[in-house]
């Protein structure tokens, strides 16, 4: 395994097969979007075999079987109880994460109308295939925005709020930007709401009491923060009748393959933090 990740180069002799193999306890699905569907339709896997798909074939509700098997949506903060007795996880979006970490308390209070999005990811999100706009030559000084009002994560984030606030006419404008960094998230959602601070602090915290991996902050947040953990941190901001809130995670760890790990620790019975305890990369 080291020879391919070399930083784990003196920690473990494990070697990669090419084989499928039915001795295993589950099967995480690291493929590109639309992948993971051809492949559990050309390939048999054990029903015994739990499946932790990372891509987006199977998150919204619609999508969610193939053959046997049915896929939750692995967002802890949403599903913890679902998440805990399931064979087959759809593991969410980065942005999808990021966004509805910061919507679900106001989702849930029912205090959500028109929602304003944007969000910054570095070089490691924004696609996965190689471009241009991949290139650290091109990110340098520059920002660019991309897929506006039409990111593919918009459907499930629009699900999740729905689950929480039912039959309200929720509209979500995402405007997703390319950023001149290597990892993480920092999105803020701009909405209309009367409420004060000193009474929407308390709703997100009591939302997230048992969570251990997301944070409320009455102080600033920063990508800092979070960059390099399983972590997402939120801090909310007011100006008259207008709540903006703001949310920061790593892409590749709460975006993807840590929250992977979180949801196969609940699948299992186990510690949800185990092997994610994590330090930010702070300097």
């Amino acid at each position: 395994m080291y020879a391919v990740h070399q930083d784990l180069f003196g920690e473990t002799d494990l070697k990669f097969s090419g084989e499928l193999n039915d001795n295993i306890d589950v099967l995480f699905l690291c493929l590109g979007h639309g992948e993971s569907k051809k492949f559990l339709e050309q390939n048999k896997i054990a029903d015994n075999i739990k499946i932790i798909d990372l891509a987006n074939d199977f998150r919204l509700t619609l999508q969610s079987e193939i053959g046997k098997r049915k896929f939750i949506y692995g967002l802890p903060e949403l599903n913890v109880e679902k998440i805990k007795s399931a064979q087959n996880i759809a593991n969410p979006g980065c942005f999808a994460t990021a966004i509805q970490l910061g919507l679900l308390p106001l989702a849930k209070a029912g205090l959500l109308n028109d929602v304003y999005t944007t969000g910054i990811t570095g070089s490691t999100g924004a696609g996965q295939s190689l471009s241009t706009s991949s290139h650290f030559s091109w990110r340098a000084n520059n920002i660019q925005a991309y897929k506006t009002l039409t990111h593919q994560h918009l459907g499930e984030i629009g699900e999740s709020l729905l689950q929480l606030q039912p039959g309200s006419d929720i509209d979500l404008s995402f405007v997703p930007w390319r950023g001149d960094f290597t990892r993480g998230i920092f999105v803020s959602s701009t909405l209309r709401c009367d409420m004060e601070l000193s009474e929407l602090y308390p709703l997100f915290e009591n939302f997230y009491t048992g969570h251990p991996f997301t944070h409320v902050s009455r102080d600033p947040i920063f990508l800092k923060q979070v960059v390099n953990t399983n972590k997402a941190v939120i801090q909310l901001e007011k100006a008259g009748s207008k709540l903006v809130v703001h949310s920061a995670i790593d892409n590749l760890l709460k975006g993807a393959s840590g929250q992977a790990v979180q949801n196969m620790n609940l699948l299992f019975g186990l510690e949800e933090t185990a092997g994610l305890i994590l330090k930010a990369n702070y300097f």
